[in-house]
């Protein structure tokens, strides 16, 4: 029994996609690319705006249309959002079944003509944790922020959050590094509330992300593991304390996804951000006093409603000012059930377009003066996969600002260096 997986959206979603692969295989399954003919298809979906519902549809069609015969299942954000319906899927689970998909999908199977016996299928290779130089590892789930725009709190446990227990983040890891990954990404949903729950009903603030520290203690005790790296974190984890202690880790990267969304603080409050463009700005320099040229990057939403010329013009000057070492930028998407798709003063499409291509020109500008830093400077890589550049085979791999680098094949030789190693190599012999 053949069967093919597809993701989108966050590292959270990888991460489950990664676990559920294992089942199946486990199970007797053969996993395939998605593109190949499968007996089964699944797709964790994303629903986080209109673009990623509208992808979604195209995947399950897709898959559909690979093998129209096939058990095609959609799981995730999006089958979250319609009810347990997602349009074309045979079968939709939602996240809080996900745990049960095998066995969902396994009943479905029966009685289909096509159906072959699991025991007699070899399975094949497959990319999963431990057999990639960096893993993503869900250590937390669930949000109960309740942002204006956002629909994820309200799919993902309804606002409930729940944290994965520090002993069994420890021992998965502990079994990834020793199969050979060097890197680990911490993800969640609201990963800066990691710990909260198991602590009782307090306030991550209270708690000061010391659970989140804990974890990283240990975790830097393993020796086989050589990079810790934080996936998004909320603004107000950042206190000089908690970096005071992050900084004694040698293994986490200099590497923080600071959410932002806005910087203008008007459109922050509409949003139900819980913070200021100036709290933004001290936690950034915070950061920057603890450690020398870190990769801060972040996200934006243009044309959230209310939005003005020059709310954007305060966004776009703020954005400028921090000087970050990249940014995802993002239309708002009007989501269904969210208190933002009630809000007046909706902004029109070619408006969002337009601030969106100018804040995508900036974070251009921005990546390429970060990365300008690294030029001629002697880099420890981590790298991860093979590529051509005219005409000549390269390795291509990340320092732990997450700055890419490639290098000869005839050079990396002399270094020692391929896939899944981590090497200092001189400046003048990568290209940037």
């Amino acid at each position: 029994m053949k069967v093919a997986f597809l993701t989108l959206g966050c590292k959270v979603n990888y991460y489950e996609t990664g676990k559920m692969m294992d089942e199946f295989e486990k199970e007797g399954y053969e996993i395939v690319e998605f593109n190949e003919i499968a007996d089964v298809y699944i797709i964790n979906t994303c629903t986080v705006t209109n673009i990623a519902d509208r992808k979604s549809r195209q995947m399950i069609h897709k898959a559909s249309k690979n093998n129209p015969s096939a058990l095609v299942v959609a799981c995730g954000c999006y089958a979250d959002a319609t009810d347990g319906d997602a349009p074309g899927a045979d079968i939709s689970v939602i996240n809080r079944d996900k745990n049960d998909i095998l066995k969902t999908v396994n009943d479905a199977l029966k009685g289909r003509v096509n159906a072959l016996s699991a025991n007699n299928v070899k399975p094949v290779a497959d990319s999963r944790p431990g057999e990639r130089t960096r893993s993503f590892v869900k250590i937390q789930d669930g949000c109960n922020q309740f942002c204006t725009y956002c629909l994820i709190p309200y799919v993902r446990g309804k606002g409930v959050l729940k944290s994965r227990p520090e002993d069994e983040v420890v021992e998965e890891i502990r079994e990834i590094a020793g199969e050979g990954c060097k890197e680990v990404v911490l993800t969640g949903i609201h990963l800066s509330s990691y710990g909260t729950d198991l602590a009782g009903e307090k306030d991550f603030l209270k708690l000061g992300g010391k659970p989140l520290i804990s974890l990283m203690e240990k975790l830097q005790d393993i020796d086989e593991l050589k990079r810790i790296r934080l996936s998004s974190l909320e603004p107000r984890i950042i206190t000089e304390e908690w970096i005071c202690e992050l900084k004694k880790l040698d293994k986490v990267c200099p590497h923080f996804h600071l959410s932002m969304q806005s910087g203008c603080d008007d459109t922050l409050r509409r949003m139900n951000r819980h913070y200021t463009s100036d709290e933004y700005a001290e936690k950034v320099s915070i950061i920057r006093q603890a450690y020398e040229h870190p990769a801060i990057t972040t996200d934006v939403i243009v044309g959230f409603p209310g939005e003005t010329d020059e709310e954007f013009r305060k966004t776009y000057e703020f954005v400028k000012k921090i000087g970050f070492a990249d940014l995802h930028v993002f239309q708002y998407s009007k989501r269904s059930g969210t208190f933002a798709a009630k809000m007046e003063n909706q902004v029109d499409s070619a408006t969002k377009k337009k601030r969106s291509e100018e804040m995508i020109g900036l974070a251009g500008k921005s990546r390429e003066a970060f990365g300008t830093f690294f030029r001629g400077k002697e880099q420890e890589i981590l790298f991860e996969t093979e590529c051509k550049v005219d005409g000549k085979t390269c390795l291509t791999g990340f320092n732990t600002r997450y700055v890419k680098f490639m290098l000869e094949k005839e050079k990396a030789e002399k270094y020692g260096a391929g896939p899944g190693e981590i090497v200092r190599v001189p400046g003048e012999d990568l290209i940037f």
